[in-house]
């Protein structure tokens, strides 16, 4: 029976403890928001006014970014301006001291107890994947470490050394090696869970072996980011942990994603990001290479980029300033877990895609993501589909999984649903930030707690 990447039901207290955290965080998020109301009421035109001004530093930084010259110059001018408009703003409200950390803390209380209550804690996590029925220890198992990723991670943390003290067979990869060749000879040597210890590119590369044959896959986040770990619910600072995986882990099916059949299990961009991060002269001047690239792509004389797609209703579009295209979609709102996938067995993949033309678009994009209705903007779109394909007149740069590529057109993705079985150590959380995150001002929340609270 298959294991999939599911939050599974509710672990931790019984029903009467459920209750009454229930009760706790309703009580604790009807107190922070009576008392931030308040504030609010009381300095009502000084926080209009800073919103105002922060809008204006918004659109003003547009043309900072996209223009050159006077034009540049004076942008800069009225972002500074603005900015001490705010902070005049922030310090005429003249907010208690007191009332502020009072709502942080009953904030943070009506959190937690909502975790608790609702079985969302990275503890009731960790319950659930304990108590999965436990996969056979590897007989030969193989590691792939890239010593260079994460600045020497897998060097500081002595992994190669580790490896040898459990039975794990490392190959360390050097300058100009091919991770998918390695993997490949690891596996026709009879490797029947195999690994990597690198960044997602080289984590993607060993994962399209394993899934080619079968074979459990094991991350260990031994990367600069490493967000499939992160997704997958593993501790990104436990190098040396992840390593039980192959004697005392749990399995289960994940997806993963290809792109003209590459395997990628993040998200691969395009657009005017890819654009940049494709240059050489990106990667020894990230800064400079932004301030002198983006006029040219965002300003009033460039041309729009040629990326033509179809939207979720079927309508075609000519342009886009980004599309990214995700294993699994991304929860793209910052203060619900954003950046993390809530499931990676989903089937799908995620699509968004972005067009701004101006500092006054800029500014009205960034208002309606502060109140989480981006979808009321007209040049940003978000949806689900197994495929999607951009064409285009020439070939496109890409940013896949970190590494950036350039390919002809088409560029078709696809999702490979649960193709991946990955191997977690038993002690892992087993999921992402935004599987555990408890949305206290969305409705839905507060009807659960409420039905969790007063229910039978």
């Amino acid at each position: 029976m298959r294991a999939t990447f599911a939050p599974g039901l509710a672990a931790g207290p019984g029903r009467l403890g459920r209750r009454l955290w229930a009760l706790l965080a309703l009580a604790s998020l009807a107190l922070a928001a009576t008392t931030a109301a308040l504030g609010v009421a009381e300095h009502l035109p000084n926080i209009r006014g800073t919103i105002a001004a922060l809008l204006v530093i918004v659109g003003a930084g547009w043309y900072a970014v996209t223009r050159t010259g006077l034009g540049r110059t004076s942008a800069v001018i009225v972002v500074l301006a603005g900015g001490l408009i705010v902070l005049a703003g922030i310090l005429g409200t003249a907010l208690s001291g007191t009332r502020v950390l009072t709502v942080a803390l009953l904030g943070a209380i009506a959190v937690a107890s909502a975790r608790i209550a609702l079985g969302q804690s990275a503890k009731a996590a960790r319950e659930r994947t304990q108590a999965r029925t436990g996969a056979p220890p590897a007989r030969q198992p193989v590691l792939l470490v890239n010593p260079r990723s994460g600045d020497g991670k897998a060097e500081r943390f002595g992994l190669v050394d580790e490896c040898q003290a459990r039975g794990i067979e490392s190959i360390v990869l050097e300058r100009g090696d091919d991770p998918l060749a390695l993997a490949e000879d690891a596996i026709a040597r009879g490797a029947d869970v195999i690994g990597a210890a690198a960044g997602d590119g080289t984590q993607a590369a060993v994962a399209t072996v394993a899934m080619r044959h079968d074979v459990p896959f094991v991350v260990v986040p031994a990367g600069t980011r490493n967000h499939f770990a992160l997704d997958l619910g593993l501790d990104r600072d436990d190098v040396i942990g992840a390593l039980d995986a192959y004697s005392d882990g749990v399995e289960q099916h994940v997806d993963a994603a290809a792109l003209n059949g590459r395997v990628f299990v993040n998200n691969a961009t395009v657009g005017l990001y890819a654009q940049v991060v494709s240059s050489p002269e990106y990667r020894d001047a990230k800064g400079s290479t932004f301030t002198s690239m983006l006029p040219e792509l965002l300003g009033p004389d460039a041309e729009p980029l040629d990326l033509r797609f179809h939207g979720p209703d079927g309508s075609e579009y000519s342009t886009a300033d980004m599309i990214l295209v995700s294993n699994d979609p991304y929860q793209l709102d910052m203060r619900r877990g954003g950046g993390t996938r809530k499931r990676l067995d989903r089937g799908v993949l995620g699509i968004a895609t972005l067009c701004i033309s101006s500092g006054s678009e800029l500014a009205r994009f960034v208002a309606l993501q502060a109140t989480r209705r981006p979808d009321r903007f007209p040049g940003w779109l978000e949806w689900t589909a197994p495929e999607f394909r951009i064409d285009s007149g020439g070939p496109v740069e890409i940013g896949i999984d970190g590494e950036s590529v350039r390919l002809d057109p088409p560029l078709v993705f696809e999702t490979r649903p649960q193709a991946l079985r990955v191997r977690l150590p038993r002690h892992a959380v087993g999921s992402s930030p935004s599987a555990r995150a408890v949305h206290l001002l969305a409705r839905s929340t507060v009807v659960q707690l409420t039905r969790t609270a007063f229910g039978p």
